[in-house]
């Protein structure tokens, strides 16, 4: 297992008992560590988990760095999956009759 400093741009800025560093009179408060379970079979290095402390500071990031992560990948048409609607009568707790749709996903996608 190894540690990396979170991603997050105001994770140093937080105002938490383990982010505080130092001895008296120069505290300071730090960046948080995150743990890198790479020794697990379980491990998946692209879960943002792994490279941040908290969702509030994979937020901070995603916000601070969206128009560069768009860059990466710009989506300009639709993704689509075949589907089919399904509807079937159902009885409600009242005894009364209704309709309700269910949407299956196709098998035959790649």
């Amino acid at each position: 297992m190894s540690h990396i400093w979170c991603h997050g741009p105001k994770c140093h800025t937080y105002t938490t008992q383990d982010r505080v560093r130092g001895s008296k009179g120069s505290k300071v408060l730090r960046t948080r560590k995150v743990k890198q379970h790479t020794d697990r079979s379980w491990y998946n290095p692209n879960n943002w988990y792994n490279w941040f402390c908290s969702m509030g500071c994979y937020n901070d990031f995603a916000n601070t760095h969206c128009q560069q992560m768009i860059k990466i990948a710009p989506r300009h048409e639709p993704l689509e999956t075949p589907c089919q609607v399904n509807t079937e009568t159902r009885t409600g707790w009242d005894g009364r009759e209704y309709s309700y749709k269910t949407v299956d996903k196709l098998s035959n996608v790649g």
